[in-house]
This record gives C-alpha cells, structure tokens and sequence, in this order.
C-alpha cells in the first residue's frame, strides 16, 4: 500500500514538515510512502479550451492541450492508495496552487465524465478506459494558516476529491500555525491524519478488490470518514450558501439542498433523503452531472456550425484587442 503526500508550500517550510510528520507516521503503520514538494513541479493553469472535456464527450478519453508535469502527477495520484495534500491558507482558502490542480482535474478527471466516455470507447473499439481510474482512493487534506483566517479551506479542499469521486478521510486546518511544529497536540494531529490515512487506505483497497466493475455505485456511496461530524449529514461539509431571502441552504461541497436547522444543540441541513441521489460525489449524481455535460458540450459544438452564433462572436471579438502583457513583448 502507498500513501504520496503533496506539500503545496514554502520549500522545508511548516507545509512541508507537518506532511512529513504525517507520512511518517503512515510508514510506521506499515505504508510505502512518497513526497512531492509540488512547487517543483511544472503545473500550469487551466486554459479553459474545453478540450478534455470535448474529447471525452466524442469518446477519444483523456486529453489536455497543456504539455506540463500534471499528467505524471495525476499518474501518481492514481497509482497512489492514499493521497494526504498539506496546503498553506493565505486568504481563508486554499492557495493558488491548489485551485489550480482542482481547476485541472475537472470536467477532464471527473469519474461520471469518464465512464461516459469509457462506455463509448468500447463500443467503438471494444477496449475503454483502465479500470485504474475509477477505482476508488483515501484522500486527506491539511490547510496551515498562520493566523486565524482559515474556514473557508475545508471546502476548497474537498473539491479536488469530488471530481474523480475519491473519499475524504480527514479535512482539517490548523490556525495560528507560524511555529507548529512546536505545538505537540498538532504534531499529534497530524500523526493520527496519517494513522487514519492508512486504515482507511487500507479498507478502500480491499473494497475495490471486490469489484469487478467500474463505478461500483455501493463502494462510491459508502463513507470512509474519520473527522469531525459536520453540518451536513451526507458530506460532512461545514460551509453553505443561503439562498437570499430564503431559509434555503445549500451544501457548497456535495450540493445537498434542505434547511439548516439546530438538532441536540448543534446546526444540521436536514434535506428530503429522496434528493440524496443527486449529490455530487457519487455514481448517480456524477452520472446525471455527465450526461448534462455531454449535452451540453454537444449542444456547444453544433453552434459552430450556426451563421447567426458564428456572427456575434465575431461582432464581440472585434470590439476591443487585449492589451498585451509587457514582459511577454520585451
């Protein structure tokens, strides 16, 4: 079994350290583990040319039109049992960094896009996508903020996870953290991330050796978590968005809507559980996401072929030149 930790911050920094505490830990447990320092790595941000997302729509599996290091780190991700991310917290959320390899992951990773795509490809050649990317993996993520800005950081977190589908195991952030390498408790902490990181690790392989098809809907809906037990009930998500003038929230992780409403002194969404098919990180609401991509993507490419569409971005591209950026013209 392999745990990859992935440190998003300054080299030999606190990020840095606290993922190697983890790992550490998780070795001791028994795990192969490695380390990426991903600043040392070419990733660069997505283009948004729809291109992954297209190719999967026509059936023609993963394609990315930016020639960088992603396509080996999401190599080693897949190969990986466990995945334990440690990210600093700048502005409350994630870094810029992690948006970027969240930004990369989907639509051209998300496992509903995939098997779509897996399905046409072996009705065309007989032989789709390896079953390697959809097998399920424990994923842990650790924000570390130097002050006591940080909440927004679990959701940012838990978004990488939701494209391809993988569980989250732990989701915690660490305020206050300048010299946390002195604070025993979060030392501590991050030893039992990767003790759990292992256990659950452990659980999910022996679970994906059961199956013998991909997506398994009963592994995919089954929970692995070992955090805190947070306001929503299917995802453990914490953070929400009010719909204005409404009692309305919505899960900003799985996308649950319902009514937060405090239970045994605490805030819960209670949702219809008729509507729980539709959250977003499972096999029925990844498919039912997949299917309104691939229309959509459809609908999009026969607009090229529409005179009155082809006219307006042709009117709107002419108004007005970029203005050019001045390192790349020196």
């Amino acid at each position: 079994m392999k745990i990859l930790g992935v440190s998003l911050g300054t080299k030999n920094g606190n990020n840095d350290t606290m993922c190697r505490v983890a790992l550490e830990a998780a070795r001791d447990a028994g795990a192969e583990i490695e380390f990426i320092h991903l600043f040392d790595w070419d990733i660069q941000t997505c283009t948004g040319c729809v291109a992954c997302s297209r190719a999967l729509v026509m059936g023609k599996g993963m394609v990315c039109t930016r020639k960088d290091d992603f396509k080996a780190f999401y190599e080693k991700m897949v190969e990986a049992d466990g995945l334990l991310f440690v990210d600093p917290i700048y502005e409350s959320g994630a870094s810029g960094l992690f948006h970027i390899i969240t930004d990369r992951m989907g639509p051209g990773h998300d496992s509903g896009l995939l098997y779509g795509a897996s399905m046409q490809m072996k009705e065309k050649t007989g032989k789709g996508l390896d079953d390697k990317y959809f097998k399920q993996k424990a994923c842990s993520f650790v924000g570390i903020g130097g002050s006591d800005w940080a909440v927004r950081v679990e959701t940012d977190h838990a978004m990488l996870a939701m494209s391809p589908g993988w569980k989250v195991i732990d989701n915690d952030f660490f305020s206050w953290s300048k010299d946390v390498i002195m604070q025993d408790d979060k030392v501590e902490r991050m030893k039992q991330i990767g003790r759990n990181l292992v256990e659950a690790a452990q659980q999910i392989k022996e679970d994906n050796e059961k199956c013998h098809e991909f997506p398994i809907a009963e592994l995919t809906e089954k929970s692995y978590w070992k955090g805190k037990t947070g306001a929503c009930p299917h995802c453990n998500g914490n953070n929400f968005y009010i719909y204005p003038g409404t009692t309305t929230a919505e899960c900003e992780l799985c996308g649950l809507q319902g009514e937060l409403k405090i239970k045994d002194g605490a805030l819960r969404l209670e949702f219809d559980p008729s509507t729980e098919w539709h959250a977003h990180d499972i096999v029925s609401g990844k498919k039912a996401h997949g299917d309104d991509i691939f229309e959509n993507e459809g609908r999009l490419m026969n607009l090229y072929k529409d005179p009155e569409f082809l006219a307006r971005k042709k009117h709107y591209t002419e108004v007005i030149e970029p203005t050019p950026s001045p390192s790349k013209n020196n």
